[in-house]
């Protein structure tokens, strides 16, 4: 309704506030445990954790003025912590940029202070422009997973009314790391990377939810949600995207990444995707209004 059809404020406000109380959304709020949690956990290898629901609730659109949010968030601000990190409060962080880009997304969105976990991720950028967990083992080399999970953070962060000219500065660095490698591409040799090297799904393969792995998907569309202005350099995975479009005009979910969802939201691998085909849709007016 407000991405593609234009439609006025207030039936989408109208539309949103539904979020909260049906369907997955409300789904997700009623599995959060009186001491704040979701399955138990800060963060887990599954997709049903504290940090895996509240990104997901972001993607959701749940509306973060509402009554229903202000609780959920809430009771994780006050009752949360990292128990493997001194019991740092849950909105402060932890130490991998990948996972600190997450939550900083969505205490950014839900109206957080996340500044702590932001101060930490602009120290931590390479000289290549771009972020890797790893980094603290010695790679100077950046990961487009963790990349692109720190540019969402620091995107969400000024979309909050937190911009600075260091925050700016930094994410456009980032930003330049997916570009001049064309979103998939080696820089050194120009070649396609295929996977990532921890064996998650082709980049060229689009996924909902992404959670940590980055594909081509996920980065047009933070590139349409910074306001970027389509270049050549995106060409390539525009076509891409326009290639996988059906006989019905829609988009199929390609890839499912392996461990447990709290809640379901797709058809199923194969299926017509409602959320690949919202965002490619979206991602394909974005480059359509940038070239006009």
């Amino acid at each position: 309704m407000r991405d593609l059809l234009g439609a006025p404020e207030e039936e989408v406000a109208a539309e949103r506030a539904r979020v909260a109380t049906e369907g997955v959304g409300a789904r997700l709020l009623a599995l959060q445990g009186a001491d704040g949690l979701w399955a138990g956990v800060e963060w887990n290898h599954g997709w049903n954790s504290t940090m895996h629901v509240l990104s997901l609730l972001r993607e959701l659109g749940l509306d973060p003025a509402s009554d229903e949010a202000h609780r959920a968030v809430g009771l994780v601000r006050e009752r949360v912590t990292w128990r493997e990190w001194g019991d740092n409060p849950f909105f402060a962080g932890e130490v991998e940029p990948c996972i600190n880009g997450q939550v900083a997304s969505s205490g950014a969105y839900f109206g957080q202070d996340v500044q702590r976990i932001v101060n930490r991720l602009l120290g931590e950028q390479l000289p290549d422009g771009g972020w890797n967990c790893e980094a603290a083992n010695g790679s100077m080399r950046s990961s487009f997973n963790t990349t692109i999970c720190v540019l969402e953070a620091l995107l969400e962060y000024e979309l909050a009314g937190g911009s600075s000219g260091e925050v700016t500065g930094a994410r456009l660095r980032g930003q330049e790391y997916l570009l001049e490698r064309r979103l998939f591409r080696r820089r050194s040799t120009g070649e396609p990377i295929e996977r990532d090297r921890k064996g998650g799904a082709d980049w060229t393969r689009f996924s909902f939810p992404t959670w940590w792995h980055y594909d081509v998907l996920r980065g047009l569309e933070y590139l349409r949600r910074a306001g970027a202005t389509p270049d050549e350099r995106v060409v390539e995975a525009i076509k891409l995207v326009e290639a996988k479009r059906d006989g019905d005009g829609r988009w199929p979910l390609e890839y499912r990444h392996s461990g447990t969802m709290a809640v379901e939201v797709d058809e199923g691998v194969g299926r017509p995707s409602r959320w690949n085909t919202l965002r490619a849709l979206r991602i394909l007016d974005w480059y359509s209004a940038g070239k006009s």
